[in-house]
């Protein structure tokens, strides 16, 4: 396990890979294949009444996701299927932690090896057996460099500045649009990997977003975390930036499959997830006949400001945060001023003192510092797991915990199954 903004997770998830069989050391051979295939999760019905082995119940279920999908994608803000969670949004939401895993598994974090921070495998081989093709590969770029001291003594591997993050794929077995009821396309991200990449999740002061992202002057109030923004326009010479390689792969397909149905999901973990939300809201804001923009994001820091939630609201785009109240990643940065429940709490006779409170804050806000909650939130604990409750920050922040939270999460009031049990694998 690698702790970062994001932690490359080792997991029972049906990962297949294949190296040489003709190398001499393994540790030497590298992987030909990455074989993703996406199941549908045995997950506990509080009804009790749908077997798994029945073909009835497995296209009464298809049905659902076809007749539902726009629900389940947020159309509604997912009003009324979080809690208790709706067994069917929670097998979409698997599906999706799914992808973000496919990323940490195809990512080379072996710093000694010569294709560290690349991906291992092939395009056509990275979601074989899923129902999707990887149309593009994605790589972030860092604004920051070591500074010079530490650059001379640093091993050439910490200066990476460029890495390989995540893909975009489109849905394109037949069965499985039919089944979803639209062509899907996801993006799919890891968490932080390499030095450069930490060194941009430190810079934690908000900015303002560039013109080609702030919309109208009314939106120039709009402002991120520097370094997520950094990784996502930043470029080189030698590689375009994420942003540039979004905008040409999604105009794409947006001309590709302009008259069928279609959705865009942009699911990560830790870093991924922030990047998810930038993502989501440049494809909103770039393409303005997009289809509904999703996020699903997990373990997910703060991304922006009020002013930035409320763009993204404006624009239809969807965000789902899953996030475990254990984790501190999800904590940072900045912090949050809520003033509702500041002014609620005052009376007839403290309305001066109310003043003083949004004097005080706009005060505040001006440091760059006052972050907000962005979209709609599954809220998980990890206490409330007996396997997980003595868990460390890393076991808190890792997705294979979040994946474990959301498939037995019930309700609230009961919010896991009492017979839940989980093997925290460190290896396979």
């Amino acid at each position: 396990m690698k702790l970062g903004f994001g932690i490359s997770r080792q997991s029972n998830l049906n990962v297949a890979m294949m190296s040489s069989s003709h190398s001499q050391s393994q540790s030497q051979s590298l992987p030909q294949k990455c074989s993703l295939k996406i199941k549908n999760v045995n997950s506990w019905n509080p009804k009790g009444n749908m077997s798994l082995n029945s073909n009835e119940s497995l296209v009464s279920r298809a049905k659902k996701v076809r007749d539902k999908w726009m629900e389940f994608q947020g159309i509604k803000n997912w009003e009324g299927l979080l809690d208790p969670l709706d067994d069917d949004l929670r097998r979409e939401i698997l599906r999706y932690g799914e992808f973000v895993d496919a990323a940490y598994k195809c990512f080379d974090f072996d710093t000694s090896s010569p294709s560290y921070a690349t991906c291992q495998f092939p395009e056509t081989a990275m979601l074989a057996g899923s129902g999707y093709r990887v149309t593009k590969s994605l790589h972030a770029t860092c604004g920051v460099q070591l500074p010079s001291w530490a650059g001379q003594r640093a091993p050439e591997w910490a200066s990476a500045q460029s890495s390989w993050i995540g893909y975009v794929a489109v849905c394109e077995h037949k069965d499985e649009i039919a089944r979803l009821g639209r062509r899907d396309v996801v993006i799919a991200y890891r968490g932080t990997a390499t030095c450069l990449e930490w060194l941009e999740n430190l810079r934690v002061n908000l900015t303002s977003l560039p013109d080609d992202m702030a919309g109208h002057d009314s939106d120039r109030d709009s402002m991120v975390q520097s370094g997520f923004l950094s990784l996502y326009t930043s470029g080189t010479c030698a590689r375009e930036s994420l942003q540039a390689s979004i905008r040409d792969e999604i105009e794409k397909i947006l001309r590709k499959y302009a008259d069928e149905p279609l959705s865009i999901t942009v699911t990560g973990h830790s870093l991924g997830a922030a990047l998810a939300t930038l993502t989501a809201h440049d494809v909103a804001a770039t393409f303005k006949h997009a289809p509904l923009v999703t996020v699903v994001s997990f373990g997910g820091p703060r991304v922006g400001n009020r002013s930035f939630r409320s763009l993204l609201e404006k624009s239809g785009t969807k965000v789902l945060r899953i996030v475990n109240s254990d984790d501190p990643i999800t904590k940072v940065p900045g912090f949050v001023l809520n003033e509702d429940e500041a002014s609620a709490s005052l009376n007839r006779d403290a309305q001066k003192a109310a003043g003083v409170l949004n004097w005080l804050q706009k005060r505040v806000e001006e440091t760059q510092w006052v972050y907000a909650e962005i979209g709609k939130e599954l809220r998980l604990s990890s206490r409330d797991c007996p396997d997980l409750s003595n868990g460390s920050v890393a076991t808190c922040h890792d997705l294979k915990t979040y994946l474990h939270l959301v498939d037995n999460f019930v309700s609230s009031n009961c919010p896991l199954r009492a017979t839940a049990k989980m093997v925290l694998e460190r290896a396979q």
